[in-house]
């Protein structure tokens, strides 16, 4: 896998973002949103532990950063997952198809790099899902200090859900096979319908504890 991406500077990611070339886009974009909302609430985290007006729940949250670190690996990981499952599908599009031989064999090459292009950004659906349900936790057992840092954590890994569903989306709508597009979307959307009003739900928790 290339690493490349994840060794750029902010700086450096967002430049080459920003640039025509093929990768990296929207999926690996939303796999490092997924990883600072992850740490956003992680964050939240190390500002609870040790302290002794939480040590009823220290244990607790320190499983909860346990879980947060693995993420944010995760995401990171998912960020070049993302760029290698894409360049096989660029090459795909400019294969040529001037005979019928030829058009049957992109047919095929397509397919099959569709079907490999929507596991990275389903799994970042995935992460993005655990980590809104740490962000719960987060919140209901982290300092009330930083607890802004829980809304916007949350608020990120919501839109790393949606933005890599979008991902899915378009390379489920190429598919011929329809019964399997159909499969993977429902997959996509039942992590929407399930997580993007769970992440809502924290926000406004988490809003209403200081704006009124």
């Amino acid at each position: 896998m290339d690493t490349a991406f994840t060794q750029l500077s902010c700086e450096e990611f967002v430049e080459v973002l920003a640039s025509k070339a093929a990768v990296p886009g929207g999926g690996g974009a939303s796999a490092l949103v997924g990883a600072l909302g992850a740490a956003l609430g992680n964050m939240v985290g190390s500002l609870t532990v040790g302290k002794p007006k939480f040590a009823s729940v220290e244990a607790d949250v320190w499983a909860l950063k346990a879980q947060a670190d693995a993420l944010q690996q995760r995401f990171i990981s998912l960020v070049a997952a993302d760029a290698a499952s894409f360049e096989p599908l660029s090459r795909a599009y400019g294969l040529p198809k001037d005979t019928e031989e030829q058009r049957t064999h992109k047919a095929e090459v397509m397919e099959r790099c569709l079907r490999d292009a929507c596991e990275v950004p389903l799994a970042i659906m995935d992460a993005c899902s655990e980590a809104i349900k740490l962000h719960e936790q987060f919140a209901a057992k982290g300092t009330p200090i930083a607890i802004s840092d829980v809304g916007v954590g949350v608020k990120l890994c919501q839109a790393a859900l949606e933005g890599a569903s979008l991902n899915v989306f378009i390379n489920t709508s190429s598919m011929t096979d329809r019964v399997y597009a159909a499969e993977i979307e429902a997959k996509a959307n039942a992590l929407l319908e399930q997580y993007v009003e769970a992440a809502e739900v924290i926000y406004r928790d988490v809003r209403a504890r200081f704006v009124r």
